[in-house]
This record gives C-alpha cells, sequence and structure tokens, in this order.
C-alpha cells in the first residue's frame, strides 16, 4: 500500500463512503480507486488529487498532506546510483532487497534519520508578491 492509497483509503472510510460511491463521483472505475488504494496503480495525476480534495472538502493543511503523499506515492520506483559513491550504490541496493523485512520502528527510524539530514526546502516567493501590491509589472 502506498502512502496516498492508505490515507485516501481513510479519508473514504471516515466519509461513510463505499469504493463504488467515490469511484464514481470521481469519474474513475471502482477497479481503478481499488488500485490506488492497495498500491497496484502509480501515483495518481495532480488532477485526480484535486478531485478529490473536492470531493472530500479538504482545504489547505489536508489537501496539502494529500498532495505530498501522492507524491511519494510511487508503488515501483527506480534509483539511478550513476556517480554516487560506492558506499550510497551499496545501501541503495541493500534498501531495495531488505525493504520487505524492516520493522515499522527501523521505517520509522530511518525516516527520522533522512527528516534530520535533509535540509528544510526555502521558501519561493511568487514574482508577483515580490513586486509589491497593486504595482503591474509594466510599471516598475
Amino acid at each position: 500500500m502506498t502512502p496516498f492509497g492508505a490515507r485516501l483509503r481513510a479519508l473514504r472510510v471516515e466519509r461513510g463512503m463505499t469504493q463504488r460511491e467515490m469511484a464514481a463521483a470521481l469519474q474513475v472505475t471502482p477497479a481503478y480507486l481499488s488500485a490506488l488504494e492497495h498500491g497496484r496503480r502509480g501515483a495518481p495525476r495532480a488532477g485526480l488529487v484535486h478531485q478529490v480534495c473536492e470531493l472530500l472538502g479538504l482545504i489547505w493543511g489536508e489537501a496539502e498532506e494529500l498532495a505530498a503523499l501522492a507524491r511519494l506515492s510511487h508503488p515501483r520506483i527506480a534509483v539511478d546510483t550513476a556517480g554516487l559513491t560506492p558506499e550510497q550504490t551499496a545501501l541503495a541496493n541493500r534498501l531495495a532487497q531488505e525493504i520487505r523485512r524492516l520493522p515499522p520502528e527501523t521505517v520509522a527510524r530511518l525516516h527520522a534519520v533522512l527528516d534530520a539530514t535533509t535540509p528544510a526546502p526555502k521558501a519561493r516567493l511568487r514574482r508577483a508578491a515580490r513586486r509589491g501590491p497593486g504595482v503591474m509589472a509594466s510599471e516598475r
């Protein structure tokens, strides 16, 4: 199961919807929705994630969380280790071989290590915001 699939299923169940009802509302087949929930389909398109958010009434943080989970929900991934160190390549291969056997607490610790070593994303400002309110580009 993918992170997106698990969250989608939880949200659907919380709202008391069946797969068939949700699939009809999203204009997808129940088989496709089931495959998404169980991680047998790739990450959904942004348009479908938006539809799900609208259908379930998700806004702000919840909608952003669901979109982030969708980006992390590729059930079959490939890791390009070209240009990495031998140690990094070995780690990628070992993780691919062992991941099914890792207990949940080990997975949580690995996430914590990655979270601690990954720099926070820099805030990006839209160009319009940098120009200031009411100032058009042609006026600058």
